[in-house]
């Protein structure tokens, strides 16, 4: 049994921006403005450019070399070892995300079930988890629409009820909102160095909008659609933190953000919605809940292709009659109901330590697209349609403006045990991976 191709355009599209759409803009909003106050919206903008080169690399490869998935793409420029060692890696990492997103879903139902423990809400939320990405990829699509859609329906209510109250069409008790842009030490209140160091954040943020490389293979037409669907995520991704972040910027003063409620919840009980914190709430759930979807999904494709490679035990590849990578899903969901005992420990140090170790490898996986295609576009029959603009400059500058950002996250002070812990596990791929050459030659 093969992979279906069921997924349509609006899955791809709603699967993406879940990905990269998750708690970070509804709630650690408030790390990045404290780091570059509301110029942190530059911040944003930029890390959207190295993102577009990023997913139009990974379209611009999709159409020359139709059938291939990201992680193909990476084997065929560098070969077996590398796309072992990032494989493995992007999988580490969606299985850490995963993790965090469903100890983040079980305090987030603590909320509504204050009795039951963090560790069995976290459980059910796993299990839940589980059982959509046993059904068939089509109904998967669906619901991770429905998920995706929620949060999105979110933020554009928060974007209207927000300006609106900004530009003074809907009363509250303040007057002059817009001075909070200026003062405070203003708009730009730690200069450009300020927007560089949130940018390091912000790239982490987006990570998982490449999930689209991994859909290729269960996509109709997927070379044709591709670029479409990718211009219009870029966009959205974009709009959907930059005007959320500079209403909140608006509504409430940067140095005060964090101090108080969820600037969310603020806007809908400006407005008159009594029950926000309970709509915010559920929200919060679904978001997380998304993330963890799109990140097994993410998972257990990459091993599907690692298997079929001969990266992976061949069991990995196994599709089931939904066309479901049964034993891919089962591996994933052991280290996920695993991961949730995490909830009897310290919540909030654990998730310290984990948040960072996803960023790191999304940098990673990301600078492999952009050396895969500049190394694999002289090697194409013929020019695709769609391509990368100013190859292979832009390209190249995007490596590098990524490589930079990653060694300055690994030199950071607070990330030193989650870069040791990231550092150890490419030690041990790399090992893997010469010693798995060595079997195959002897």
């Amino acid at each position: 049994m093969k992979l279906q191709k069921s997924l349509l355009p609006r899955h791809i599209r709603l699967m993406a921006l879940g990905g990269a759409i998750g708690t970070g803009i509804f709630k650690g909003t408030a790390e990045t403005v404290s780091i570059a106050g509301p110029a942190v919206i530059f911040s944003y903008l930029f890390a959207g450019l190295l993102l577009l080169v990023v997913m139009g690399a990974i379209a611009e490869m999709a159409i020359a070399y139709p059938g291939l998935n990201m992680k193909g793409f990476i084997h065929k420029a560098f070969g077996t070892n590398v796309s072992f060692v990032i494989g493995w890696l992007y999988c580490f990492m969606w299985l850490v995300v995963c993790v965090i997103e469903v100890i983040a879903a079980g305090s987030f139902l603590q909320y509504w079930f204050p009795s039951l423990s963090l560790w069995s809400l976290s459980f059910i939320s796993a299990l839940f988890i589980v059982a959509i990405n046993l059904m068939n990829v089509k109904r998967y699509g669906e619901i991770e629409f429905w998920f995706a859609g929620i949060k999105i329906t979110m933020i554009v209510l928060f974007v209207v009820l927000g300006a609106g109250i900004l530009l003074g069409f809907i009363p509250s008790s303040e007057t002059d909102y817009m001075q909070n842009y200026v003062q405070h030490k203003g708009f730009f209140p730690h200069g450009w160095s300020g927007v560089f160091s949130a940018l390091l954040i912000v790239i982490f943020s987006y990570g998982g909008t490449e999930l689209i490389g991994l859909t290729l293979t269960e996509t109709k037409d997927a070379e044709k659609i591709l670029p479409k669907v990718i211009k219009g995520v870029i966009w959205r991704i974009v709009i959907f933190y930059t005007l959320p972040i500079l209403i909140i910027c608006g509504l409430i003063p940067w140095d005060e953000i964090g101090s108080q409620a969820s600037p969310f919840v603020q806007v809908l009980s400006a407005v008159g919605f009594g029950g926000s914190a309970h709509i915010m709430n559920f929200v919060l759930i679904t978001a997380v809940l998304s993330a963890a979807n799109s990140g097994i999904y993410g998972c257990t494709r990459m091993l599907y292709s690692l298997a079929a490679e001969g990266e992976a035990p061949k069991q990995f590849s196994f599709v089931s009659k939904n066309g479901v990578p049964l034993y891919s899903v089962i591996f994933s969901a052991i280290i996920l109901i695993g991961g949730t005992f995490v909830a009897y420990f310290s919540p909030d140090r654990v998730f310290g330590y984990l948040m960072a170790i996803p960023g790191f490898t999304v940098s990673l996986v990301w600078i492999s697209i952009c050396l895969a295609q500049l190394k694999l576009r002289k090697t194409y029959t013929k020019l695709p349609h769609f391509k990368v603009w100013g190859f292979p400059y832009v390209t190249s500058f995007t490596a590098l403006a990524l490589s930079i950002s990653c060694v300055v996250f690994a030199f950071g002070e607070q990330n030193r045990v989650s870069i040791f812990v990231c550092l150890g596990i490419l030690f041990i791929l790399m090992l893997c991976s010469v010693f798995r050459d060595k079997k195959q030659n002897s």
